[in-house]
């Protein structure tokens, strides 16, 4: 098996400075993980986003140097590597992977332990963008401000970059440690997969499709598994690279579910009313094609309710694990009341 090694020395020593800048940062910060309102005091704030910037560029450097590492045939296969580049590194918060890096601090470990983890999930997460973007899917002309993939490069080499791009997650998270990357594989497949997101888009076609409208439960299910399976998988696989138990593990994937639940509505509330210069999408489009979004069958305002409730017990859970949780809770409050 080939080793894909998609992080050199000089990522690796910030990693190795990270574990004592990040204690240093929890013992001084603890008041964080238990202040009474739920909200984080303005210096923690401050802190985390050090900690977001400087492990999003390692996220970002990991994944630039992995499409590198394919050395694609300019002439043959150039439109393919110029797409693949195109949504992998055409912006994004890079939510999913800094989860991963959080759970692995979360359960003890180092946050680069899980780094093939996480660029893995980044790889499937846009993978799944540009092709929830096709025609036959979202039809949606706009990501992040910029054409879709299919209309930038026309819909063949689009769904053929989203294929590359699946397949390239599981080639780079098989390159260290096999054992727990093993495990890693597996709930990045479960999240990925039929029971999970790709299951999850499926139901939001049936529900779109269907005469009768949805109902909430429905919903919620399809919401949890469309948007919630690859943050959970991102939380438990990279717990599970930094050698979580599968009490935590099995506590992380159920926290990813609910944040994917969280995260969805407040997208679909930005649909509504969000400012495009922010979203990068077009505002309105759901209703237009007569979604069936949490806001669309209960109300902005009681869908905006439950949203907080979610986010209250999601915090509380990532703090249940004490001062190894508070990135992980930093990365989740910093979402509420995101704007794009």
């Amino acid at each position: 098996m080939t080793n894909f090694k998609i992080f050199n020395s000089a990522d690796v020593s910030p990693a190795r400075a990270s574990r004592s800048d990040s204690e240093a940062w929890r013992l001084k910060h603890k008041n964080f993980l238990t202040s009474a309102d739920g909200s984080p005091a303005r210096a923690s704030r401050s802190d985390f986003e050090v900690w977001r910037l400087k492990h999003k560029k390692i996220i970002d450097n990991g994944l630039d140097r992995a499409l590198k590492r394919l050395n694609l045939d300019r002439k043959s296969l150039g439109s393919l590597g110029d797409a693949m580049r195109y949504s992998l590194l055409g912006g994004g918060k890079r939510l999913r992977p800094l989860l991963a890096l959080a759970a692995a601090e979360a359960v003890g470990g180092r946050a680069l332990a899980a780094l093939p983890l996480a660029l893995a999930v980044e790889m499937i997460h846009a993978y799944s963008l540009i092709h929830d973007d096709l025609p036959a899917m979202d039809d949606d002309d706009l990501r992040r401000g910029r054409p879709t993939c299919h209309k930038a490069f026309g819909e063949g080499t689009a769904i053929l970059a989203g294929d590359a791009l699946l397949t390239l997650a599981f080639a780079t998270l098989a390159g260290p440690d096999a054992g727990r990357a093993g495990q890693a594989a597996a709930w990045l497949a479960r999240g990925a997969g039929a029971g999970g997101m790709v299951g999850g888009q499926l139901l939001d076609l049936a529900l779109e499709k269907r005469a009768g409208p949805a109902t909430t439960g429905e919903v919620r299910a399809m919401e949890r598994l469309k948007t919630g399976a690859l943050m959970a998988a991102a939380l438990a696989g990279g717990a599970a690279l930094a050698g979580g138990g599968r009490t935590d593990l099995d506590r992380l994937w159920r926290l990813g579910l609910d944040l994917g639940l969280a995260f969805q509505i407040r997208d679909d509330l930005l649909n509504l009313s969000g400012d495009p210069a922010l979203t990068g999408k077009a505002v309105g489009s759901d209703a237009a094609r007569g979604k069936a979004t949490l806001p669309a069958l209960l109300g902005p305002a009681a869908a905006e309710k439950e949203m907080k409730t979610l986010n209250r017990k999601i915090i509380n859970a990532a703090r249940s694990f004490q001062d190894r949780g508070i990135s992980l809770a930093g990365l989740i409050t910093a979402l509420d009341g995101r704007q794009g």
